[in-house]
């Protein structure tokens, strides 16, 4: 006779976490201080019809990453940085590299500042190619009959590596099939230049293999289109524009007076001060890994944490930002709407109110069942968030 224990159903299997595919992107800042991003196509199985950055993912040719499961994996490294010097040409066109004949570096960095004029001789002119050599050599990388490091120097350059700034890394939350673990860098183009052909900073699409459109915009400008239902961004992208949007505002021939600065002078001095906040905060902001999880729900849209490294660096040091969140309607193949970044201070009382841990503990729960972890690390993580707040 069959017992109520004989007919108890077996667990269900623990899911296993997707994998987070190593990626990078790159914000592309031109010499009037306006950020490039490109339309990705309707058909795209990854941020279909909304505006991105210029990046994707790593691959192996770009170098030697650390295996899956290796914590070191979701750090910056040579291939992050070669990959998305690849990718941005792939798909803008742009090429972010020097000439190996005068290799030192040329970023704004060195380019000259207000009152360092006299250093314009020890910044060389960026690589330049010709508009074929450009096209052919963009088609052959892509089309994988290249490495792109081989073919920069077989055509004299060297890929740019050292000016690009890291900018956060974020990692998918773990309940999304299709995960990535992407880094953020910053990327100054040099100033205007006599000697620098426009062309050189004219981003192109790809002719619909990836992207659409190809267009550099002030950071306002972009989070307005936003805002307006114009354009689809996601949070990772939202998020760094509005931070931007604080130091660049491609306006250096306004009204104020900047104190008697001309316009090239203004424009640096914007790159300086976000290269200085970039260096800021606790973790700095090229430290901080985000993965952004829902911390509440305020009408249809949710609120946003961007405190959790996610579930890979669960038991590290690393962090992310505990005192912003992002609000954000997720309307499915519409993509987003009602974007904002706000302070977490503003939307969540401090410490733990009533109702709050068991939510948290539910929340972490679905995350560690995906990635086999049990309900010690969550109290773990608990008291973890206990003091943070």
């Amino acid at each position: 006779m069959a017992t109520a224990a004989d007919s108890k159903q077996p667990p269900s299997p623990i899911k296993p976490l997707p994998i987070a595919s190593p990626s990078a992107s790159i914000l592309l800042i031109s010499p009037s201080n306006q950020i490039l991003l490109l339309r990705r196509v309707q058909a795209s199985s990854s941020f279909a019809s909304a505006h991105v950055f210029p990046g994707g993912h790593i691959d192996p040719d770009d170098g030697p990453l650390p295996p899956h499961g290796d914590v070191r994996l979701h750090e910056d490294s040579p291939a992050y940085r070669v990959g998305a010097l690849r990718e941005c040409f792939e798909e803008s066109g742009i090429l972010l590299a020097r000439d190996r004949h005068n290799n030192s570096k040329n970023t704004s960095n060195n380019a000259p500042s207000s009152s360092s004029s006299s250093s314009s001789s020890s910044s060389p002119l960026p690589f330049q190619l010709t508009e074929q050599e450009r096209d052919a050599g963009r088609n052959a990388i892509h089309q994988k009959q290249v490495r792109f490091q081989d073919w920069v120097r077989a055509h004299g350059g060297i890929p740019d590596t050292e000016s690009l700034h890291p900018f956060t890394r974020w990692l998918t939350p773990a309940h999304i099939p299709k995960r990535f673990s992407t880094q953020m860098y910053l990327y100054f183009l040099p100033p205007a230049h006599p000697g620098i052909p426009q062309s050189l900073h004219i981003p192109t699409c790809d002719g619909g293999v990836e992207h659409t459109e190809a267009q550099f915009l002030p950071a306002a400008e972009w989070l307005s289109l936003a805002r307006a239902g114009k354009i689809v961004l996601f949070p990772p992208q939202f998020f760094l524009l509005t931070l931007v949007a604080d130091f660049l505002t491609a306006a250096a021939d306004d009204d104020d007076d900047g104190g008697g600065l001309t316009a090239a002078e203004k424009l640096q001095a914007q790159r300086e001060r976000l290269q200085e906040f970039v260096k800021m905060g606790d973790p700095p902001w090229g430290e901080k890994c985000i993965s952004p999880w829902p911390l509440k729900k305020e009408g249809k849209r949710l609120v946003m944490g961007l405190d959790e490294p996610g579930p890979e660096l669960d038991g590290t040091d690393r962090r992310g930002d505990a005192e912003r969140v992002v609000f954000v309607q997720f309307k499915g193949k519409e993509g987003t709407s009602g974007m904002e970044v706000g302070w977490r201070k503003d939307v969540v009382e401090p410490g733990l109110q009533e109702g709050d841990e068991e939510k948290y503990l539910e929340a972490r729960r679905k995350e560690r069942e995906l990635s086999g972890g049990g309900d010690g690390e969550l109290e773990q993580a608990l008291r973890g968030r206990r003091e943070k707040l």
